[in-house]
């Protein structure tokens, strides 16, 4: 699932964000499930606003550009920060297809990306979550204070793992596509079905 990689995030008013390689860690995975011939999601933030940066009249709602020459099996369109409330029907559309094991990135790490993870693991999927494939921006505490984005995406990780979700790498993911090194988590991504299998 790769989750609001739009041209808004793009814009400086978000401030200070952190882990530079992640827009480069989305494309490796997107690939690297394109080649291993397993359904990709894409999920696009569509704000009803007109003012904002994701109002689908404004630049900002397109999809980033090294995710535009991608189809996916799935496009869902989001209002709020779960994936799984949006349209068409993720979770329905992930059990028809017999869809458990959900290997999450995107932005920001700590909205929608860990919302999504909550969520899907209460559902009962089998959730990675590619920490290094995610990114956010520092934000300001009620008292003040700036929490950085690094600090945010640590809190994310320690929320996530062992209860949502399995924190994972980028560079994990991948060769537990190839299959390689041996790992309890390859038997989740092998009951992926490939592409050629999923309805639309």
């Amino acid at each position: 699932m790769v989750i609001d990689v739009q041209e808004a995030f793009d814009d400086p008013r978000w401030g200070r964000r952190n882990n530079r390689d992640a827009d480069r860690n989305i494309a490796n995975l997107v690939d690297a499930f394109g080649n291993a011939g397993l359904p990709v999601v894409f999920v696009q933030h569509r704000s009803g606003k007109p003012g904002s940066l994701f109002h689908p009249d404004n630049p900002g709602h397109a999809l980033k550009d090294y995710l535009r020459a991608s189809a996916p099996d799935l496009l869902v369109t989001k209002t709020v920060h779960s994936c799984f409330h949006g349209a068409p029907d993720l979770h329905r559309w992930l059990a028809a297809n017999g869809i458990g094991t959900l290997v999450i990135s995107g932005i920001t790490t700590n909205h929608c990306c860990e919302t999504t993870a909550r969520a899907a693991g209460d559902l009962g999927y089998d959730v990675l979550f590619a920490l290094d494939a995610t990114h956010t921006f520092d934000r300001t505490g009620p008292e003040g204070h700036v929490v950085t984005a690094d600090e945010l995406a640590r809190t994310t990780a320690t929320n996530l793992d062992g209860e949502f979700a399995t924190v994972v790498s980028t560079q994990e993911v991948v060769e537990l596509l190839q299959g390689r090194p041996a790992s309890p988590l390859l038997s989740t991504l092998n009951m992926i079905p490939p592409r050629g299998m999923v309805k639309s």
